[in-house]
């Protein structure tokens, strides 16, 4: 396998080609080691970018699109952060080379545990992780400067934008189809909330037993 470091490198310079340059993630995720965020199987494609498949049904995203969300928070070094879907643990990790503190809630028990394992042996003592249903968010430890949603609710959950601190953003796929939904930036300020439709994903559903659409 070619060297780590090469692949990162590679990662870094396909990212920033697809006119993503913010130098402060580049360099975030040039620091995180996504090969050992992947199975066994997959780790000579860890660097490649395309989504990955992690097990449960669900995947790792794509390199230039944990970049783009990331970049969207704008987070300083302060920041608190929000992750629904934690997954394989790789986007919060790389979140909390950024930010001050990071919470993430996964409702897949498995999934949790190995990523729980996985931060601590990187030393990541700054992520908090939760098992539960990231519609609910984790309201103890708000407000958020930025929550994350790595996986797609057909609307932006009301316990989120409670959540979310002013000035903070809010960065999530949105959308019923199952093979496509929109990229959404939020952003609060004060009583208001701005929004912008970005580009069409595709993202595993948001899982959990939420309530059901409005009529």
């Amino acid at each position: 396998m070619e060297e780590i470091e090469a692949l990162r490198k590679r990662m870094q310079r396909a990212i920033a080609e697809r006119n993503l340059r913010d130098a402060r993630v580049l360099a975030a995720m040039g620091r995180v080691p996504r090969h050992l965020f992947v199975p066994h199987a997959a780790v000579e494609e860890a660097y490649s970018d395309h989504p990955l498949p992690i097990g449960c049904g669900q995947t790792i995203s794509q390199p230039y699109m944990v970049a783009a969300m990331t970049s969207l928070l704008q987070l300083g070094a302060g920041s608190r952060v929000l992750e629904v879907g934690t997954g394989s643990g790789y986007q919060a990790a790389v979140l909390a080379e950024l930010a001050g503190e990071v919470y993430s809630v996964e409702y897949v028990e498995a999934l949790h545990a190995e990523a729980a394992a996985r931060l601590a042996e990187l030393g990541y003592r700054n992520v908090h992780l939760r098992v539960g249903d990231g519609y609910y968010g984790w309201p103890e430890e708000a407000p958020y400067d930025g929550i994350l949603l790595t996986c797609a609710p057909e609307r932006v959950p009301p316990p989120l934008m409670e959540q979310l601190a002013d000035g903070g953003r809010l960065v999530a796929p949105i959308g019923t189809q199952k093979d496509y939904q929109v990229l959404w930036l939020l952003r609060r300020e004060g009583a208001r909330i701005t929004s912008r439709r970005l580009f069409e994903v595709a993202f595993v559903p948001l899982m959990g037993h939420h309530p059901p659409p409005e009529a």
